[in-house]
């Protein structure tokens, strides 16, 4: 960007305001230009500022967060990014306001948090550059039928970051009830991805869950790495599992999605499709090449239907992405790539 990403933070609490507004000032490529206590001060304050980004809090008085991104999307739409607290509550609206259209979540800190909000700029940064601009919420995509599906061999792993609340959706409710074993990395906050499996088991026709040590691989089922401390692994060729490992972030994310793509290339060779989509940085580039290097096909959502591309992009410069799709096509392609073939052998 040639002049500083200019930001617009609101938030009932006058404390959060400084702390957010201190922050993002740390930064020499963000500038906070004004604050809003509440949706009427912030509907004022767009009006005069236009601001690049929104800091959006979800719980304030006379009209909550949710209700005010509703109506910035659906009538000047622009790049906005919720602060949450870190509840089962909290991940519940976040998600709910990241399938209306918000570009990314960040928690509010705890107590005694040493580093408040510290990606809340690299973030800032991001969706002012992507120019995310969607109308309203994603529509709900069909459930592909069952009846014309005969799962294979395969397994499936999908990596995803910024926007991928919106694109795993796409893809997954495309899938039918018999989908092959699918493992998934989503960057996300710990109390977050319980409530994202718990929203996706509901609205998809396979099982979604989130992952534990030793769940064993099985057709119909999708497992989602919990956020926090671990990485997903898949183990054990003769009976395919989860792993839990306890390791150092990698490319400054845990659970990471190279560490996933990592041991699917491991375990399963050319029996797996890997699946990059939207999300800012690299990780999982270096571990989709190594799944097409084992044979496995790789898919990359192409830059267009990315909220950031990003993770995708490095995919594809570095070699591998086997093909690019727009996110409304990848969900069949994989299904073709891991549909057993007519003499049943793979």
């Amino acid at each position: 960007m040639s002049a500083p990403a200019r930001v617009l933070v609101v938030d009932d609490s006058p404390t959060m305001r400084g702390l957010i507004t201190a922050v993002l000032n740390s930064d020499p490529e963000v500038n906070v230009i004004g604050q809003a206590g509440d949706a009427l001060e912030a509907r004022a304050a767009i009006k005069q500022l236009n601001p690049d980004v929104v800091t959006l809090d979800i719980e304030m008085p006379n009209m909550n967060g949710l209700e005010f991104l509703e109506k910035i999307m659906r009538l000047r739409p622009m790049p906005v990014i919720m602060v949450s607290a870190m509840t089962h509550q909290g991940a519940n609206a976040t998600l709910a306001a990241l399938e209306i259209g918000a570009f990314d979540c960040v928690g509010k800190p705890a107590p005694g948090d040493a580093r408040p909000f510290m990606d809340l700029a690299e973030k800032v940064k991001a969706a002012a550059r992507s120019g995310h601009r969607r109308n309203g919420p994603a529509p709900v995509a069909s459930v592909a039928p069952a009846a014309e599906y005969r799962v294979g061999r395969k397994v499936v792993a999908i990596g995803s970051s910024t926007g991928g609340v919106e694109a795993l959706i796409t893809v997954l409710q495309k899938f039918p009830q018999n989908c092959p074993p699918t493992v998934i990395t989503q960057h996300m906050p710990s109390t977050f991805t319980k409530s994202f499996a718990e929203r996706l088991n509901r609205i998809c026709a396979p099982v979604v869950q989130e992952a534990t040590d030793g769940a064993r691989l099985e057709i119909g089922k999708i497992y989602l790495a919990p956020g926090g401390d671990r990485h997903l692994q898949v183990v054990n060729p003769s009976a395919p599992c989860c792993r839990l490992v306890e390791r150092e972030p990698v490319n400054g994310h845990r659970p990471s999605v190279d560490v996933l793509f990592d041991s699917v290339a491991e375990l399963a060779g050319r029996n797996a499709v890997g699946v990059i989509l939207t999300g800012m940085g690299r990780d999982g580039a270096s571990g989709l090449l190594k799944m097409r290097g084992a044979g496995a096909r790789t898919i990359g959502q192409n830059e267009k239907t990315c909220v950031v591309y990003g993770m995708p992009r490095v995919a594809y410069e570095i070699g591998a992405v086997e093909q690019q799709l727009p996110l409304g096509s990848i969900g069949e392609e994989v299904l073709k790539l891991t549909a057993a073939r007519k003499e049943g052998t793979e």
